[in-house]
């Protein structure tokens, strides 16, 4: 080390190791039905004798607190007392820590009701998992990506040995979730999304702007349209109402900015309307450019949400997330074999979204209830490309220049009716979709330009019985367009749902919990929109996908702050789009670079997954957290011959372990290790592709034959916090695949050349060698003040 170094270290080192500047924690507590402010109510910093009691307005605020994890107690007479685990209390930036509490069925003084610290609703006792902010920005191996981290709850995967974000839930295809940001449905939650479907490389949403995500993966609440398999519902925080506050993340591959606080405020007084916004910048493409890989992802998002209070009673959201998308290709300097073979058949993208909702909260005065109205846009712009010649951009021999758009309008009327709690919706879309397809692989050229409605209504009610130990819900939803030939569509998609959850002993600590519910989804818009070359919608009498599912379990809360539970589950699947061309369910496509739907499809395919499920979770206690998750299934879906064949996402075995342990002096280790089992895979028809090289033909008659090695995955991050006067500092350092295990992936071929890159004359086709899987580390800053 140089003299200049190390006089930069000596200075430096005393003030990073004795920088502990003191931290503040505010927020609100709210009754949570309906959202009035508890005055009077008390928050307490477990482990310290800091505390503070609500205001007027619900609003609390502790100083003088040593920057820490802690666990935060928020407890009022009547309610249930409420523990959130791993607050990361900073010297500067933290966000307001917020409580909703329900009531208690006991209403003596004495006797302190302890909520459970695990989210279970009414309409989904099981099956539901959630994360922290917190939790989601420090996941080993998560890059503080919501999809990523999202695959290591219990029966969840991605996409195995691909540069994939696919959220697939017990043996599910990729498309069969839908992705609530505070109510406001959003298309995709992924850059360079696959259209039709929902998977892509990079996750679109800001972590900085999460307050909390739910994940249920059945039992899903009437509200929801269109889930076959999960509801991923990201819940955003407000921004300060009483002082501008920012964040900065740099990691390897990005870097945001995130900016909140108060508009038109006051000198004393809280403003009533607050903002939050953010924007992100990838340079993947330089990092890619500099290590020598012919893929050139470009990708900028934003990001924001504008809150504003009318009254006590009414209040208004405005959200908003879009994306700028650009897949690109340049020759690496050096010849390669399988750098070659990507260069010449991945598509060249480029892509755009946007979403944007506003929202308006109507609290009824006598407190029995609220409406709630929103109207919101999505829109995706894509143009998908494939050339013989991909960096030239010559050779067109596949093109996909489409957008989809969906205007919608959304109410719901909550009522407290004694002991039940009811609720009922309406919701009205209009669905615009243009798509102008050349793909001279299957001879089609087609434009497409169709305008139709979607609406649907639901029902849920639910109530508890014998002194709170049983839970009841009942929904009923029902959808139906304009569009498709579907006779008596809403009688045909009628979808009932019941969901029972008792406590087996007077202390709660044994819940036995089930429910069967229907659900259905419309087919993708690419399947509705496709034509053949003889100008007809061919796929116009297509059904809504069916989806029943029958779930029954047991939950033990072992402690106050650790429980596991136990599940089984069946999914029987009705009405699944089968590929004319291919045979096959669509079901097993969707989790690649392509466009899902864009061919001529019949409604007849089955499906079938059934397993059962393991979960220990430790909430953070001391110094420790860990998840324990083990899903065992089978996944079944039919093609034209009506024979049921393993899909592509039958792994049958899912183990995931996630945990941490927190040290001293702000010091953190968390770790990450996935195991999935052999999963099928559909292999090159070789001669085909030969025939068609670049593009690569798969050879559907194999699927269910051929399989994937396991899958098992190791990450390690390490993070360090300073705490300063004005800000806090924390910096990341992250392996994936921290033991070099080999991750399976498919054979790929391409044409065979020499070693100075020349094609081989006469041309073949060959199987290219794979490189060795290897460890990737990345270093992270994040600033907060």
């Amino acid at each position: 080390m140089s003299k200049v170094k190390c006089l930069i270290f000596c200075l430096a080192f005393p003030f990073l190791t004795s920088a502990q500047g003191q931290a503040s924690l505010t927020g609100y507590i709210t009754d949570a039905k309906t959202g009035e402010a508890l005055i009077g109510a008390t928050v307490r910093v477990e482990g310290t004798e800091a505390g503070a009691v609500t205001n007027i307005d619900g609003y609390y605020d502790i100083k003088g607190i040593v920057p820490q994890t802690y666990n935060v107690t928020a407890s009022y007479v009547g309610y249930q007392q409420l523990t959130r685990f791993n607050i990361v209390v900073r010297s500067a930036g933290n966000p307001n820590l917020n409580f909703s509490l329900e009531e208690a069925a006991s209403s003596l003084e004495d006797i302190v009701v302890v909520a459970n610290p695990f989210d279970k609703l009414p309409e989904t006792p099981l099956s539901i998992q959630s994360l922290s902010a917190e939790e989601i920005a420090t996941y080993p191996g998560g890059n503080n990506d919501i999809a990523k981290v999202v695959q290591s709850l219990p029966g969840v995967s991605g996409s195995v040995g691909g540069f994939r974000n696919d959220v697939i839930i017990r043996g599910g295809a990729p498309n069969e979730n839908v992705y609530y940001l505070d109510g406001v449905e959003i298309p995709n939650i992924n850059h360079f999304s696959t259209q039709g479907s929902a998977g892509g490389p990079v996750g679109l949403l800001n972590v900085s702007f999460i307050e909390g995500v739910k994940l249920s993966t059945t039992a899903f609440h009437g509200r929801y349209d269109n889930p076959l398999s999960g509801v991923l519902q990201f819940d955003q925080r407000k921004g300060n109402d009483r002082e501008f506050r920012g964040n900065v993340r740099i990691s390897s591959s990005e870097a945001a900015l995130t900016g909140e606080g108060p508009l038109f405020k006051g000198e004393k007084e809280a403003a009533k309307t607050t903002y939050l916004l953010s924007v992100r910048r990838s340079y993947l493409q330089a990092l890619f450019q500099v290590i020598g890989l012919p893929i050139l992802p470009d990708y900028w998002d934003y990001q924001y949400k504008i809150n504003h209070v009318i009254d006590q009673y009414n209040e208004i959201n405005f959200i908003g997330i879009g994306s700028l998308d650009d897949f690109s290709v340049k020759a690496p300097d050096e010849f390669d074999a399988g750098q070659q073979a990507v260069l010449e058949q991945v598509p060249v993208i480029n892509q755009w979204t946007s979403s944007s909702g506003l929202s308006w909260k109507n609290r009824f005065k006598d407190g029995s209830g609220y409406m709630q109205t929103t109207v919101s846009t999505n829109i995706l712009n894509n143009q998908f490309n494939r050339f013989a010649d991909n960096e030239n951009e010559t050779g067109l021999y596949f093109s996909n220049d489409s957008r989809e758009t969906e205007r919608k309008l959304r109410y719901e009327y909550t009522r407290f009716a004694g002991e039940w709690t009811l609720a009922a919706g309406v919701a009205l879309q209009q669905a615009l979709y243009t798509n102008n397809t050349l793909d001279n692989v299957n001879q089609l050229n087609y434009l497409s330009d169709i305008s139709f409605w979607k609406y649907g209504v639901f029902f849920q009610s639910s109530r508890s019985f014998l002194d709170q130990r049983l839970d009841f819900s009942f929904g009923l939803r029902t959808d139906a367009n304009t569009f498709t030939s579907q006779e008596n569509q809403l009688a045909q998609t009628l979808s009932p749902r019941v969901a029972l959850s008792y406590a087996l002993d007077e202390e709660k600590k044994w819940r036995l919990n089930g429910s069967v519910g229907r659900y259905y989804k419309i087919a993708p818009y690419t399947v509705l929109g496709f034509r053949g070359n003889d100008g007809a919608f061919e796929n116009r009498d297509v059904d809504y996908i069916r989806s029943d599912h029958g779930v029954v379990g047991f939950e033990y809360l072992v402690t106050p702050s650790a429980r596991f539970t136990l599940e089984g589950f069946v999914k029987r699947y009705g009405n699944y789009p089968v590929s004319l061309t291919d045979g096959i369910s669509l079901a097993n496509k969707g989790a690649g670079f392509e466009v899902l739907g864009n061919e001529a499809v019949i409604s007849s395919g089955e499906g079938r997954t059934r397993g059962i499920e393991f979960l220990f979770q430790q909430k953070f206690n001391g110094s420790l957290y860990a998840i324990l998750a083990y899903t065992l299934f089978k996944s079944e879906f039919s093609g034209l011959s009506g024979e049921f064949l393993p899909s592509v996402w039958d792994s049958r075995h899912l183990l995931t372990f996630t945990g941490g342990y927190k040290f001293g002096n702000n010091w953190e280790l968390g770790i990450r290790n996935r195991f999935i089992g052999r999963t099928p895979y559909v292999p090159v028809d070789e001669v085909a592709t030969f025939n068609s090289y670049p593009a690569i033909i798969p050879d559907y008659s194999q699927l269910g034959g051929p399989k994937l090695g396991v899958f098992n995955q190791l990450d390690v991050r390490i993070d360090k916090k300073w705490n300063f006067n004005k800000f806090s500092l924390n910096i990341f350092l992250e392996v994936q695949n921290a033991l070099n295990q080999d991750i399976p992936s498919q054979p790929s071929f391409g044409l065979a050349r020499t070693d100075m890159g020349e094609i081989v004359d006469p041309r073949q086709l060959v199987q290219i060698t794979q490189s060795p899987s290897s460890a990737l580390p990345g270093l992270g800053i994040v600033l907060d003040f």
